[in-house]
């Protein structure tokens, strides 16, 4: 791919789009950036991207600046319903995104892990498991850095363990995997895909570009992923919770089973009881792993070991204190219905829930029956917190306990006063971040700071 001297345009000056600016600008390009939010919003930003020769456009996008390109690169952050890009692309310019861009030059085999929940603790777990293994590795993407800062890293020996979100997937083009990894696929982000169906078909690229030479990995509990085996030219392998497979990952008697091919002897790789993680969906995420690991020919002790030595992931349903025998959790990456539903599963009951946040178009009604059993036997208490608050209260209204909180420190104050020794207070938003925090991350760190500012 040749950019020297091309007219490159990156939409967004976010994480990932800057580092697109300064690897483009690095090859010679001639790079312009353009955001919508202000230069005084941006005021961070712009210097750094003008000392590199970057021109800059902020407070809105012009459409001259995008007919004007020879490539336009877009941040996962901006839809490719956004007007000017729309336009461009009934133009035939061509655009990409971050990802698309950043694997055309990252050298090395590529393991790449989506789905609606799991992945970044599935994707940080991976890339565990080969760092110990010894092998070259790298992890990246939707989960720390962007793919275009693992290039510079990246020889023929490195496993690049790549997160990749249905933002990314959908400005691919030539993206392959050699192990794609589809968890699960459930509704979320209906705002942004508008549908559905246009979601599923977003996530579906992971394995556009796979071959019979590659292998895709998938969900048999989950019915959306089960249809994915007949749209793809890879080798398919299934993990399971509930069931033996006929080539994958599965439980038997207690213990984490892996069988490579159909009408093959099954290998033991670890007792369930050797995984550190709370819920079912993490045991689902570590046969998902050990699917990805054994395909790439890591062995089974080595498997063991990592797995075993492995801790919750930041955010994701992390313990951060017990106070006066209450526990609190922080499971703020829980940001759509079923991750939250699946938080709330993993405890036995007694728990106080914080719910709210910026809606994604989410059905909440849902969440009146969580594993079998109705939401009001497994909740004390919903607090509900930000823009979505309303919504919420409305789908929910008789199902369980709502107390209407407003912001996070209010609903932790008032969690705090409402339970007693032996309960949970669980923070699992259902909702995206955006209407009072930067991001997940953000929204989790103010709870662990207050609750750890809690007496006693």
């Amino acid at each position: 791919m040749e950019l020297k001297n091309k007219r490159v345009l990156v939409v967004g000056i976010g994480k990932s789009g800057i580092s697109a600016a300064m690897f483009l600008r690095g090859l010679g390009a001639r790079v312009t950036v353009s955001d919508t939010r202000s230069a005084i919003a941006l005021a961070e930003q712009i210097p750094a991207l003008l000392d590199a020769g970057v021109m800059v456009e902020s407070g809105g996008h012009g459409l001259l600046t995008f007919r004007r390109q020879d490539l336009i690169v877009v941040s996962p952050g901006v839809p490719l319903d956004t007007p000017e890009v729309k336009q461009v692309i009934g133009y035939g310019l061509p655009v990409i995104g971050e990802l698309e861009l950043a694997t055309r030059f990252l050298k090395g085999q590529i393991v790449a892990v989506t789905g609606s929940n799991g992945k970044t603790t599935t994707t940080s777990l991976i890339g565990k498991i080969f760092a110990d293994a010894g092998r070259p590795t790298q992890v990246g993407g939707n989960i720390g850095l962007p793919v275009i800062e693992l290039i510079a890293g990246s020889t023929d020996e490195t496993t690049n363990v790549l997160e990749v979100s249905s933002f990314q997937l959908e400005t691919t083009e030539e993206f392959h995997p050699r192990i794609a990894v589809i968890l699960n696929i459930t509704p979320d982000h209906l705002d942004r895909h508008h549908s559905f169906e246009a979601y599923v078909a977003a996530k579906e690229k992971i394995f556009a570009n796979q071959t019979a030479d590659d292998a895709l990995v998938l969900s048999a509990d989950d019915l959306t992923t089960q249809m994915c085996a007949g749209k793809t030219k890879a080798r398919v392998y299934w993990f399971s919770a509930t069931k033996v497979v006929r080539q994958g990952a599965f439980l038997r008697d207690g213990v984490v089973c892996w069988v490579e091919k159909e009408g093959g002897k099954s290998e033991p790789i670890l007792p369930v009881a050797e995984i550190h993680l709370k819920g079912t969906h993490n045991v689902e995420n570590v046969l998902a792993a050990v699917c990805a690991a054994r395909l790439a020919g890591v062995p089974a002790e080595q498997i063991r070991a990592a797995v075993a030595s492995f801790k919750a992931v930041e955010h994701r349903l992390e313990y951060v204190r017990t106070v006066k025998g209450v526990e609190y959790f922080n499971d703020s990456k829980a940001t759509n219905v079923d991750a939250a539903m699946k938080a709330v599963e993993s405890f036995a009951g007694c728990v106080h829930l914080i719910l709210g946040g910026k809606d994604k178009d989410s059905d909440y009604t849902q969440m009146a029956q969580v594993g079998g059993k109705p939401l009001g036997e497994r909740v004390k208490s919903v607090y509900t917190i930000g823009s979505a608050a309303e919504k919420i209260e409305r789908q929910l209204v008789g199902v369980v306990k709502i107390v209407s909180a407003g912001t996070l420190a209010t609903a932790v104050a008032k969690a705090a006063s409402g339970a007693t020794a032996g309960d949970v207070v669980l923070l699992a938003p259902a909702c995206s971040s955006f209407d009072q925090f930067d991001n997940y991350e953000h929204r989790g760190r103010v709870f662990r700071q207050l609750v750890m500012d809690l007496p006693g």
